[in-house]
């Protein structure tokens, strides 16, 4: 694949960049340096903990004054080059291509369903508010929410019920594997406990997508004890969670492990379609943490995995047949799909699959897809050329 055309020439309306500096300040200087600076509709960062948020976010707003700045912290980078940690990654949106509003949703701690409903429905009017080429089907929505909030659920079905039909994907921010404090960026400063709702009209094609690799087994497990607010399971089936959930994926109890979580996640069924759940952590009584809202008698099923190489190719060959040559894609990524790549020695595969691809983007604490919340996942929008 060709690389995106940083001056917007072309058939190109985004540009992606990267950079590796040592501190925040030089990261800042090194993205606006290989950005365009005017003519922009938006600029999109994904940074690694790595650098200090508050830092960084104070420095590149500097360097795009004409331009809002959006963007949040990661697990690691979906770069120009491939899968990367400590890096910044950059998007630029030209105004040719795209019309940009957004907003954030603030104090999730005390999130309500009817607020919001009201943020999506009063962005939406903004979006398509006196500008008769606007279209809404020419619209798609990105979600950058806390990944340590523990409200993705009620927050995208909120926001989904609001937005008519306009499709809306996005990721958990993350905090490398500290999982202790994420950051979300807007109005030139970094927040936590918030999330940030950009819709976008484009003149170019788009393809919202969903891809994991995994398909049910027979093996089910039911949640019969468990702390709904703390995502905590602490009994399936009426046994000790973690106990019963080694036995249901055949592995050793003492031996989970984040990369024993990323192998094995569980599904949940919603409306005809299986999600995957996955586990963060195993804590000290046996209970499992898990990424997603779960409830008691929720039904759980064992995932079969698939190959990761081949149902990430048959996403990228179905965003080609919706719209023709994608110039990016721009990609949310659990973190458990990169540890199990590495579990199985594919890292270097998927990492190049990536870069041939123009996947830009981030790895997540979680997906959003429409109305859900999933994990161990790869969302995102594939962005068509401009016809010549």
């Amino acid at each position: 694949m060709e690389q995106t055309d940083i001056r917007f020439g072309g058939t190109y309306g985004v540009a992606a960049v990267k950079a590796k500096a040592r501190t925040p300040n030089e990261a800042a200087a090194e993205i606006a340096g290989q950005l365009p600076s005017d003519d922009l509709a938006m600029v999109l960062v994904f940074v690694s903990p790595y650098y200090d948020p508050h830092l960084f976010v104070a420095e590149i707003v500097n360097h795009f004054a004409d331009a809002p700045v959006y963007g949040c912290t990661t697990a690691g980078e979906l770069a120009p080059d491939g899968w990367d940690e400590n890096s910044v990654v950059a998007l630029a949106f030209s105004k040719r291509d795209f019309r940009v509003v957004a907003r954030p949703i603030l104090n999730l701690r005390n999130f309500r369903v009817e607020d919001g409903r009201r943020i999506g429905s009063e962005l939406r009017q903004e979006l398509l508010r006196g500008e008769t080429e606007v279209d809404g089907s020419r619209s798609f929505g990105l979600v950058l929410i806390d990944g340590m909030c523990r409200r993705e659920e009620a927050v995208m079905s909120a926001i989904y019920a609001s937005l008519d039909s306009i499709p809306i994907v996005g990721g958990s921010a993350g905090d490398g594997l500290r999982f202790e404090k994420t950051w979300v960026f807007f109005d030139g400063e970094a927040h936590t406990d918030a999330a940030l709702l950009i819709l976008l009209n484009t003149s170019l094609p788009f393809h919202v997508f969903k891809c994991d690799n995994f398909v049910p087994s027979s093996k089910k497990m039911v949640v019969t004890d468990a702390d709904i607010e703390q995502r905590v399971v602490k009994e399936l089936n009426a046994e000790p969670a973690s106990e019963e959930y080694s036995r249901a994926v055949g592995i050793v109890d003492n031996k989970l492990d984040p990369f024993s979580f990323a192998s094995h996640p569980v599904l949940v069924r919603v409306g005809g379609a299986y999600y995957a759940r996955s586990i963060q952590r195993v804590d000290p009584d046996g209970s499992l943490r898990f990424f997603c809202a779960i409830d008691e008698g929720m039904v759980l099923t064992a995932a079969t995995s698939q190959s990761l190489v081949d149902a990430t190719l048959d996403a990228f060959s179905k965003a080609r047949n919706e719209i023709g040559d994608v110039s990016l894609y721009i990609g949310f990524e659990c973190i458990l799909r990169r540890l199990d790549a590495e579990q199985h020695q594919l890292a270097r595969d998927m990492s190049e699959l990536y870069r041939l691809n123009g996947v830009i983007g981030f790895h997540t604490y979680g997906e959003q897809y429409g109305s859900m919340h999933v994990n161990q996942t790869f969302t995102g929008v594939a962005i068509g050329r401009r016809p010549v």
